[in-house]
């Protein structure tokens, strides 16, 4: 099928319930990269739950008719006069984190997903969900051999926040890891997990998520609010879900750790400081990650073959993909074709 003439974008209108349809596609004019930034042909973009946050309202709005997308796949096919780094025809990978002060104190203490002033690609400038989109060439990313581009997009928002929310748990090497919810980065922290001789218990709502928990080499798989077969050291919460957090703490050790990776979340229900919290527990939250978790990650991934379980959706059908995110029909992460020559 021949790329349309005028470039097309999904934006969202009134943000609000998927039903209430947010979200539309249509005709806009291709951006203008500025100074910094380079000028990228979208050919995949993986679809977030931060994606649907945004969508339908959990978030505030920060930029009116924002086109969602964060986990994009393209080419390079411009830049500004002062964008470095990578040349026309090279394949790039855009992240949620998409620009910081760099002069605050958190970027110069390395905690630059903390900055005040940061901002998010898909949230505070255009993302994804578009045929043509631009990234500030310094918060874009070189990407490893050995995956398609499908297999590539989920990893630039669902693999790094995984990946910061392993490390944020302190697994311990040879450490019992509980995994809360088992969705598109769950299944990569999981992963990653293992390859740190890590034992990885899932618990989950979804049963098809429990299948492939079990096939990725998880040792246990239950219900979401499942206690695991043993005590955890490590525990990190994927679910949006703040009935799980004295879940997921009761089910710790003595010292054990439970980061939450998400970044929105259910209210939390009262803690028993005797059960949740007590014998040094400690509960921790994961903002964003920096751009060294994401090179380190992208090392990783070289040399750690990650299975990326993908299910596919045409460009037109980014709403599908929304609203099967939403029902947990989505095995893995869901990718948007944007360009129909990334078809099979």
């Amino acid at each position: 099928m021949a790329r349309s003439e005028e470039p097309r974008a999904w934006t969202v209108g009134e943000p609000g319930p998927l039903t209430s349809g947010p979200l539309s596609l249509r005709a806009r004019p291709r951006p203008r990269p500025g100074a910094d930034e380079l000028l990228v042909r979208v050919l995949v973009c993986g679809v977030c739950r931060t994606d649907l946050h945004i969508v339908e309202g959990d978030l505030p709005v920060r930029k009116a008719g924002v086109v969602p997308g964060h986990e994009v796949i393209g080419e390079v096919v411009g830049k500004g006069p002062d964008a470095s780094g990578f040349e026309e025809g090279d394949r790039v990978g855009i992240a949620w984190l998409r620009s910081t002060c760099g002069s605050c104190l958190y970027c110069r203490s390395g905690r630059e997903n903390l900055c005040p002033n940061s901002r998010y690609t898909g949230w505070d400038a255009d993302g994804g969900y578009a045929e043509w989109t631009t990234v500030p060439s310094e918060y874009a990313y070189h990407l490893p051999t050995g995956y398609s581009d499908e297999e590539l997009a989920p990893l630039l928002c669902a693999g790094l926040i995984g990946y910061r929310a392993w490390k944020r748990a302190r697994v311990p090497h040879g450490g019992r890891l509980g995994i809360y919810g088992f969705g598109a980065s769950a299944h990569l922290t999981a992963q990653v997990a293992l390859a740190h001789c890590a034992t990885v218990h899932v618990l989950t709502r979804s049963e098809a998520a429990r299948a492939l928990a079990l096939e990725l080499g998880a040792a246990s798989a239950g219900g979401a609010a499942d206690s695991p077969p043993e005590p955890l050291d490590s525990a990190v919460l994927f679910a949006p879900v703040g009935d799980l957090v004295p879940v997921a703490l009761e089910a710790l050790d003595r010292g054990g750790t439970l980061a939450i990776a998400g970044i929105h979340l259910s209210d939390v229900p009262v803690l028993d400081y005797q059960r949740h919290l007590f014998f040094e527990r400690t509960l921790c939250s994961v903002t964003a990650n920096t751009r060294l978790d994401g090179e380190d990650f992208f090392r990783f991934a070289a040399s750690n073959p990650i299975h990326v379980t993908t299910t596919p959706y045409r460009f037109e059908e980014a709403d599908r993909a929304l609203a099967d995110l939403e029902a947990d029909r989505v095995r893995g992460a869901a990718v948007l074709r944007v360009d129909s020559r990334t078809a099979s």
